[in-house]
């Protein structure tokens, strides 16, 4: 099932995961059993159907080039796939930036909603055009795609955004990680921003009860968005069926 609903969707996800390393979140007994974390080659996938990327320390890292390597994710129990911000080709600069709004105790939709606003006119003030996407979880990404940049110049102007709106709003945002800082706030999270963190890829299932889906959705539409996992392997191919582009 799970093959099929990549095989449906891939015309949409492909410009987003194709030459550029992944990380994998691998449950071989499904979302309710145990899973783990994979950032490099290793037994249990057939290599001979991805990309590997030889990193700097001589590690292999993974990428797709097709859908029949996304397939094959598949049938090594993957259910979520991460992107890096940056391509195979460019390991060394970031090409897109991601703010993760994560909402801590005591947070409701609506805070998140205003957070992923609040992001977007920030950006919009500096002349940067930004997009929205789920995450299939709890919160909402900002997505912001930029001509390609040092890693640590990247982070920097995530952290900089981040922490300046904790300092306007103290109440309501926190761009510290600690779990006891997140209280009735917004975590404001600009660490996905560096050479090898990742962010789940547009169109990834999440290892959640019910097949939740990341999904890229347009800012007109977050008045209407219900959850960030509004949109599952259900009902997400008839959402990209009625879209015009």
């Amino acid at each position: 099932d799970l093959a099929e609903f990549y095989s449906g969707i891939w015309k949409w996800m492909a410009p987003h995961v194709t030459g550029r390393v992944l990380a994998l979140l691998r449950c071989p007994g499904g979302a309710s059993g145990e899973c783990f974390f994979q950032k490099h080659a290793s037994a249990g996938i057939d290599e001979t159907r991805l990309h590997l990327v030889k990193e700097p320390d001589g590690d292999k890292a993974i990428s797709v080039d097709d859908l029949e390597g996304v397939i094959t994710l598949a049938q090594a129990g993957v259910l979520e796939i991460h992107t890096r911000g940056s391509t195979i080709g460019h390991l060394e600069a970031a090409d897109r930036l991601v703010f993760d709004l994560d909402p801590g105790p005591g947070i409701g939709w609506k805070d998140i909603v205003a957070g992923a606003r609040e992001v977007r006119q920030r950006l919009t003030d500096l002349k940067l055009k930004s997009f929205l996407k789920t995450t299939g979880g709890k919160g909402l990404h900002v997505v912001l795609p930029i001509h390609p940049t040092p890693w640590d110049e990247a982070k920097d102007f995530c952290r900089r955004v981040a922490e300046q709106m904790e300092a306007d709003a103290p109440d309501r945002f926190t761009s510290v990680l600690k779990k006891s800082a997140r209280g009735n706030r917004i975590f404001v999270d600009y660490l996905r921003n560096s050479r090898e963190a990742t962010a789940v890829a547009p169109y990834s299932t999440r290892a959640r009860p019910g097949a939740p889906v990341s999904a890229p959705i347009a800012w007109e539409e977050l008045k209407t968005l219900k959850a960030a996992n509004q949109y599952t392997v259900l009902n997400l191919p008839q959402r990209l069926s009625r879209l015009r582009s």
